[in-house]
């Protein structure tokens, strides 16, 4: 008799239940809680992943205080991660089950983050990660990548996806080099072939950005970083990554070459901009916001692909060395792990959902 068909493949049997981040409620990380829940299950077009390392990014934390999305009762956190496939739903190929992968958006309206033991994502969220790369790398991809892809793409006569050479003959400056966001710019672009400036507000910040292969650093605590910047590219500079445009909009206008474009991808201080409109007119300066969970969903394939080649290359790292450290949380400290985050701690913050992955 030919075996009866099935709707999903899995692994061998596991326990039924897994350990899980939640909070049903906004609040401070006090509202974090470590439960036991049901083990989930893939549906059509889904994968279901043994969860071995989560990233923490402030957009976690944020919509923690913001409080949980209409339909939700309770939030599992995170939305990157890595680890490796163990069931797939109907319409996947069960050739995937064993492969390790990456993830991004996995909480984007929906309960269940990478804060867990196990996570069902649609399966283009979960994406190949070469056996050179580590789970902390994996973790480390996500929202940063995909959001620095999409802020060195959207200049006049830019590329949709990045490649080598795609950006050669570009000047790129990003601001905030020593973040997670700044350090992704500077090693996409880097692999892009665009020049690469950044600022940072001190010599320890500094030393992370040329780890990470900027050719030029700026420590505008220092320095005139509008002089420093220009004496650098004296025709300015054609993409600015930008973290804080209410702080850096005089000096971003200051440095940018005509028909640059300003890329600002989060909002800091008071978030409100005041530039000179007949300046940007006259060199045709525009201003770019960027979301990721917002893009458009083509840039967010293309981001998707041009990262996962950029890792097959070997131009994305992660660690001191890659100008990126690396600090670890245990699952059930995932309170502290956003608390580092929000206190602005300089590197990535992981939480190891498998110990010893």
């Amino acid at each position: 008799m030919p075996p009866r068909p099935h709707s999903r493949t899995r692994a061998p049997e596991l326990s039924r239940t897994m350990k899980a981040i939640v909070y049903t409620a906004a609040g401070g990380p006090e509202v974090l809680t470590l439960v036991e829940r049901p083990l989930p299950e893939p549906g059509d077009g889904q994968v279901r992943v043994r969860v071995h390392v989560s990233g923490v990014n402030p957009t976690d934390w944020k919509s923690r205080t913001a409080g949980l999305a209409p339909g939700i009762s309770a939030q599992v956190p995170g939305q990157d991660g890595a680890g490796v496939i163990d069931a797939v739903g109907s319409g996947v190929d069960r050739g995937r089950i064993g492969e390790r992968v990456w993830l991004w958006e996995a909480a984007g309206l929906r309960a269940d983050g990478t804060a867990q033991e196990y996570t069902v994502v649609p399966q283009q969220q979960a994406v190949a990660l070469p056996t050179a790369a580590s789970f902390d790398l994996g973790a480390a991809l996500g929202i940063p990548a995909l959001t620095a892809h999409r802020a060195l793409t959207v200049a006049d006569r830019g590329p949709e996806r990045l490649a080598p050479g795609a950006l050669a003959g570009r000047t790129v400056l990003v601001a905030g080099g020593a973040g997670a966001v700044g350090n992704a710019a500077i090693q996409l672009a880097r692999w892009a072939g665009a020049t690469v400036l950044t600022t940072v507000s001190s010599p320890a910040k500094a030393a992370l950005a040329r780890a990470a292969g900027a050719h030029q650093v700026v420590d505008y605590r220092a320095e005139d970083a509008a002089t420093a910047i220009r004496a650098l590219a004296p025709g300015g500079v054609d993409i600015i990554v930008e973290v804080s445009a209410e702080q850096n909009a005089v000096l971003d206008h200051a440095v940018a070459a005509p028909n640059a474009v300003i890329a600002c991808y989060a909002a800091n201080g008071r978030a409100e901009v005041h530039y000179p409109v007949r300046e940007s007119m006259d060199a045709n300066l525009r201003w770019q916001g960027i979301l990721v969970y917002t893009m458009p969903v083509e840039a967010k394939a293309h981001a998707v692909a041009a990262v996962s080649a950029a890792l097959a290359d070997g131009a994305l790292r992660v660690g001191e060395a890659a100008g990126l450290p690396l600090h670890r949380f245990p699952l059930e400290k995932t309170g502290d792990a956003h608390a580092a985050v929000e206190n602005a701690a300089v590197g990535k913050v992981l939480v190891d959902v498998a110990p010893g992955s």
